[in-house]
C-alpha cells in the first residue's frame, strides 16, 4: 500500500510540473497573439486553458482520494495539502495567460500594445514564463533554496511593472484612455503571473521545512532566511 501511496505522490508532483509548463507555454503564445494581433492563436490559448483546468481537477480528485484511503500524517499529509494549494496557483497563472489572449482577441485587428511600450512587455512576458517553468522544477526537486531565486527575479518583474506605469503617465495626452487601461491591465496580469510562480516556490519551502515564510531573502549559504518585517 505504501508503494502505491508514494506512486500517487510522485504522479501528483509530475502533474504540477506539467501545469507549470503548460501555463508558461500559454503565456508565451498569448503574448505572441497580443503583440502580433494573431486572432487564431489567441483563440487557441483561450480554448486550451481547459487542459490546465482539467489537470487541476484530476489532481484534486486524486489528492482527496489519497487522503480518504490512506489517512496520511506528518510529511505526507503536508505534501498533499501543499500540492492542492500549488495547483490553485498554477491554474490561476493559466487563467492570467487566458486573460492576455482575451485582450488580444478583444482588440483585434488592432495591436493592444503601442509601439513605445512593446519593449517592456517583450521583457516582462519571457521573465514570467521562465519563472513559472522554474517553479515546476523547484517542485520536482523539492528545492527550498529555489524560492529565493524566484523572489529575486520577481523584483525585476516589479520594476518592469512600475516602468509600465511610468510610461502610461508620461504618454502623450492624445493617447487613448483605452490604451492606458489595456496596458495597465496587461502589466498587472504579468506581474500576478510571476507572483503565482513565487507562491509555488514558497510552498515548497513549507513542504521541505515545515515552516511558513511569506518572504525569503538570500542567506550566506545556510539556505533561505526569513525577511525581517520593517
Amino acid at each position: 500500500m505504501r508503494i502505491l501511496f508514494h506512486e500517487e505522490l510522485t504522479f501528483i508532483s509530475d502533474q504540477l510540473v506539467a501545469m507549470s509548463r503548460l501555463s508558461g507555454r500559454a503565456l508565451e503564445r498569448a503574448t505572441t497573439a497580443l503583440l502580433e494581433a494573431d486572432l487564431a492563436l489567441a483563440e487557441q490559448v483561450i480554448s486550451e486553458d481547459e487542459q490546465i483546468d482539467a489537470i487541476r481537477r484530476d489532481l484534486e480528485s486524486r489528492a482527496i482520494d489519497v487522503l480518504a484511503r490512506q489517512q496520511p500524517v506528518a510529511t505526507d499529509l503536508r505534501q498533499l495539502v501543499t500540492a492542492l494549494r500549488m495547483s490553485s496557483d498554477l491554474e490561476r497563472a493559466g487563467d492570467l495567460a487566458r486573460h492576455v489572449a482575451k485582450l488580444a482577441r478583444m482588440r483585434y485587428p488592432e495591436v493592444a500594445v503601442p509601439e513605445h511600450m512593446r519593449e517592456v512587455f517583450t521583457r516582462m512576458s519571457p521573465l514570467a514564463q521562465e519563472m513559472i517553468v522554474r517553479a515546476g522544477e523547484i517542485v520536482a526537486a523539492q528545492d527550498a533554496d529555489g524560492a529565493v531565486e524566484l523572489q529575486l527575479r520577481d523584483d525585476a518583474m516589479d520594476r518592469y511593472h512600475r516602468e509600465v506605469f511610468r510610461l502610461v503617465l508620461e504618454a502623450d495626452p492624445q493617447v487613448e484612455t483605452q490604451v492606458a487601461i489595456d496596458t495597465t491591465l496587461l502589466s498587472r496580469y504579468l506581474e500576478r503571473f510571476a507572483d503565482h510562480a513565487v507562491s509555488v516556490a514558497i510552498r515548497v519551502v513549507f513542504l521541505v521545512t515545515g515552516t511558513w515564510h511569506d518572504e525569503l531573502v538570500p542567506s550566506t549559504g545556510a539556505g533561505p532566511v526569513h525577511r525581517a518585517e520593517p
